[in-house]
């Protein structure tokens, strides 16, 4: 077995998992203001995703962390290169953590609207980071024979890494919508419907048109099944939508961030980091992986260790699965 592309498969795998659990998380933040009207309204929103939104966070966690052990040379260079991105990114993460612990402790209106404005702004910036950071490394960053950035800390953010950004960003907001109008009910789960309806055919265009220019430059005959999985998958999540079908609407969703993550990954291979100095400065799944022995453990750890990550994080949207309104709200 290549050990090499197969963790190469895994770590994509991870970021399939964290944009499609953490796009409706952050969707949520982003929805904050616009479909929560009331404070209790609010509450609703933020109580749908209470129970996971930190164990959607996780998937990021062992995205890096996967990375660092099995592509060290990837991780390196990435993350060094993309040091300021990165760092807005989890000061955001970090921002809406605290904005959810912090926001009921006291019983004060201008206090939970700080807080309020806090995650709204934090989940478009964590949005906007990740899809960055993502397109970035998938359509190249400027680096040098020994992997090290060329130019000045804002050197991967080109006009393909904006365009993830809006992409990765667009497709939260109508994930977020969508995920709302399956768990919450009375005049909210309308809102959301209605407002994910009007909002996707220009919100999910960045998305489009990322993979077209991923495809044309990096991608190959085979690449081209994928994308028009996404195109399919998002026209049929709409139409499902439109007929109330709100848990087909997200299945659907998860089909075109599934088929999404395939095309990007599926043109990155065999690089797992593109340079646009050289390709010969490129870092390969060959060349920038571990030994075999350190692939050959974590493969092991991987075996026993993700069933029961997966069954525990199941059970948890299982046990949350139930409609929230209003009236389930007690008073603050």
């Amino acid at each position: 077995m290549n050990l090499p592309v197969l963790w190469f498969c895994v770590i994509a795998l991870l970021w399939l998992g964290y944009l499609f659990l953490e796009g409706f998380d952050f969707g949520v933040g982003m929805l904050l203001p616009v479909l929560g009207r009331t404070d209790t309204e609010r509450r609703v929103l933020i109580n749908t995703i209470g129970p996971v939104w930190d164990g959607n966070e996780v998937w990021l966690l062992v995205a890096g962390g996967a990375t660092f052990a099995a592509f060290p040379g990837w991780y390196a260079s990435l993350f060094s290169a993309s040091y300021l991105p990165l760092v807005l990114f989890l000061v955001a993460l970090i921002g809406r953590g605290v904005a959810f612990e912090y926001r009921g402790k006291i019983d004060s209106d201008r206090w939970r609207r700080t807080w309020d404005t806090v995650i709204f702004v934090c989940s478009w910036v964590a949005a906007i980071g990740v899809g960055l950071v993502l397109t970035a490394n998938v359509t190249g960053i400027p680096l040098d024979a020994h992997g090290d950035r060329v130019g000045g800390p804002l050197a991967v953010v080109s006009w393909q890494a904006l365009l993830g950004a809006l992409a990765v960003a667009g497709f939260a907001l109508v994930h977020g919508a969508v995920f709302l109008a399956l768990k919450t009910d009375g005049d909210i789960r309308e809102r959301a419907r209605r407002l994910a309806l009007r909002v996707a055919p220009i919100a999910l265009l960045p998305l489009a048109a990322v993979l077209l220019v991923v495809q044309f430059s990096r991608g190959s005959t085979l690449t081209w099944i994928p994308l028009l999985v996404v195109v399919a998958a998002a026209l049929l999540a709409v139409s499902r939508l439109m007929a109330g079908r709100e848990g087909q609407a997200f299945a659907l969703l998860g089909v075109a961030v599934a088929a999404a993550v395939v095309t990007l990954f599926g043109s990155l291979y065999p690089d797992v980091l593109p340079s646009t100095v050289d390709p010969a400065y490129s870092l390969t799944v060959a060349g920038a992986a571990s030994s075999p022995y350190t692939l050959t453990v974590m493969s092991w750890v991987a075996l026993f260790g993700t069933p029961a990550v997966l069954v525990y994080q199941g059970w948890t949207y299982w046990v949350f699965r139930r409609r929230i309104a209003t009236s389930h709200i007690p008073v603050a």
